[in-house]
């Protein structure tokens, strides 16, 4: 996607693409974080949100799932939380139009980059405090949001409780997604034997921001299944879950995880340990 300024114009792009994704048979359709609004002004980010309850977003979207009989995962959305706090929350919905799962981004983009590029995610939004899973048909399926990307603990946190599948809807810049986003979303997927869906945002928006686009489709042994480029438009992959047992049966690291002291040196002699016996 390429989200705008104005919430009902992005929810009618967003409603077209995943029409045309279930019209060509996807099942579980994604979409990028920020897919109802991208707005960097605090001013006008708070004039264009709601609460959950009075979402007009969630509601929206809530009727589409029923009507397409589809799981869909909104990659976030912007919530209103109180007068001075947003909630990034990613939104699952059954076949049945209600909300399975929610999930706050939990690791807020605050960072400066070269050229100037400076962003502080938290000056406006309230991070999450829970790692969060959702069973579906196909198995049990992990959440996160873009940023949270650099942080594999909470991947790796997510496959050992269960997640065969990874998603990562994200808004990367352009200049990190140039360098980072292929290698980080091949990574967690190699290292957790888990598919990864990481639908993202792409191209010069309204705002003047600039994301790197690139949606991915990933299989549990690291292999790019589909990806999309900077404009906005529908990817798809068959997906088989025996693939995650296979790729975990090759390489079971999962289950090799050990418990270690981190010991730190100065750099001086180190005397022998050993006792006179």
């Amino acid at each position: 996607m390429r989200t705008a300024n104005e919430v009902a114009e992005n929810i009618a792009r967003a409603t077209d693409l995943i029409r045309e994704a279930a019209d060509k048979g996807a099942e579980f359709i994604l979409t990028p974080e920020t897919s109802a609004l991208m707005e960097l002004s605090s001013k006008r980010l708070f004039s264009r949100i709601s609460f959950e309850q009075d979402d007009v977003a969630v509601k929206a979207f809530s009727t589409l799932a029923e009507e397409l009989g589809i799981w869909l995962l909104i990659g976030s959305l912007a919530i209103k939380l109180s007068d001075t706090k947003v909630a990034n929350r990613s939104y699952v919905f059954g076949p049945d139009g209600r909300v399975v799962a929610t999930y706050d981004k939990m690791h807020m983009f605050d960072v400066d980059l070269s050229g100037g590029e400076s962003y502080r995610e938290s000056k406006n939004y309230q991070p999450g405090s829970q790692a969060v899973t959702v069973d579906m048909p196909w198995g049990c399926v992990g959440l996160s949001v873009c940023y949270d990307l650099r942080f594999p603990h909470l991947y790796r946190s997510l496959a050992q409780s269960g997640a065969g599948y990874l998603t990562v809807p994200a808004a990367f810049t352009k200049n990190t997604g140039r360098d980072h986003w292929h290698i980080l979303l091949k990574a967690r997927a190699i290292e957790n034997g888990c598919y990864v869906f990481a639908p993202a945002q792409g191209g010069r928006h309204e705002n003047g921001r600039e994301t790197y686009g690139h949606s991915l489709i990933i299989s549990p042994w690291g292999e790019i299944l589909a990806e999309a480029d900077e404009e906005p438009g529908v990817i798809l992959a068959q997906i088989d879950p025996a693939r995650i047992v296979e790729a975990r049966a090759r390489i079971p690291a999962l289950n090799h995880d050990r418990h270690f002291d981190l010991v730190h040196y100065s750099g001086e002699p180190v005397k022998s340990q050993r006792k006179a016996s």
